[in-house]
C-alpha cells in the first residue's frame, strides 16, 4: 500500500533537494504560514518533519523523514552561520545526531528508513568534516553567498607567495630526515594558523573578497600539509 504513495512523496522531495541548495530554515511566524505547504510524511501522510519537532522524524507515526533540502550544515549541526564556531559543540552535536539517525539503530525498520538513515548520516558526516576544518568551513561560508573558488585557480596570487609555496615544496622534496620534515611542518602550521585569524577578521568584516584570497592561499599550504602526510608515510 506505502510502496507507491512513498515513491512519489520520495520523488517529490528528491527535486525539492536538487533545487534548493544552501538555504535555512524558516522560524517563527514563517515556519507556521509555510506548514501548509510542507511535504506530507511519506508513511502516514501526516505533516511530516517540522521546525517545531526534531526535524527528523513525523510527529504523528515517527517515522523517518527525508532530509530537510532547506537546512544548510550550520543549521544541521546547530551552530551560527559563522566562520568562528564552537568546535566542541560541533562534536557533541554530530555524536547526538549520528545516535539518533545512524543506519545501525534502523536494521529493523522498513527499507525506506534505511535508505533515509544512510542519506541522513551521510549528510551529517559531510557536514562535521567541512565545518570542523577551518579551510572547508570558510570555503562552505562562502559558497552559502554564491563564491567559489575554482579547483587549480591561483587567484592571481602574486609572484612572492607563489615562490614561497615553491621553495616549502623544494625543501619537503629534498627533506631526508625527520628533524627536517618537522622543520618545514612547524612552518606551515605557523603560517596556516596565522591565516586562519586573519581570515577569520575577513568574514567579521564581511570583506568577502579578502576572505577568499587568504582562503585560496590556505588551500596552498593545505597541499603541502598532504604532501607532508606523504613524506611520513613508510614505504
Amino acid at each position: 500500500m506505502w510502496g507507491g504513495r512513498a515513491g512519489a512523496l520520495l520523488r517529490g522531495w528528491g527535486r525539492r533537494l536538487a533545487g534548493a541548495p544552501g538555504r535555512r530554515l524558516l522560524s517563527g511566524n514563517a515556519a507556521s504560514q509555510a506548514g501548509s505547504s510542507a511535504p506530507q510524511c511519506w508513511k502516514c501522510g501526516g505533516p511530516g518533519a517540522t521546525a517545531r519537532g526534531d526535524g527528523f522524524f513525523c510527529a504523528q507515526c515517527r517515522a523517518l523523514q527525508p532530509p530537510d533540502p532547506t537546512r544548510d550544515y550550520f543549521s544541521l549541526m546547530d551552530c551560527n552561520r559563522s566562520f568562528t564556531i564552537d568546535t566542541t559543540k560541533l562534536q557533541h552535536r554530530y555524536q547526538q545526531l549520528q545516535r539518533l539517525i545512524h543506519p545501525d539503530f534502523f536494521s529493523q525498520r522498513s527499507q525506506t528508513e534505511k535508505d533515509l538513515s544512510e542519506k541522513h548520516s551521510t549528510l551529517v558526516n559531510d557536514a562535521y568534516k567541512t565545518l570542523l576544518a577551518p579551510l572547508s568551513r570558510g570555503l562552505y561560508l562562502l559558497k552559502l553567498r554564491g563564491i567559489e573558488i575554482s579547483e587549480g585557480t591561483d587567484y592571481e596570487m602574486d609572484s612572492q607567495f607563489l615562490m614561497e609555496i615553491m621553495e616549502i615544496n623544494e625543501k619537503l622534496a629534498e627533506a631526508q630526515n625527520e628533524a627536517a620534515i618537522k622543520e618545514i611542518e612547524s612552518t606551515v602550521r605557523a603560517k596556516q594558523k596565522e591565516f586562519t585569524e586573519n581570515v577569520s577578521r575577513a568574514f567579521e568584516q564581511d570583506d568577502f573578497e579578502k576572505a577568499k584570497e587568504i582562503l585560496t592561499k590556505m588551500r596552498y599550504f593545505s597541499n603541502v600539509e598532504e604532501k607532508i602526510k606523504l613524506k611520513k608515510t613508510p614505504l
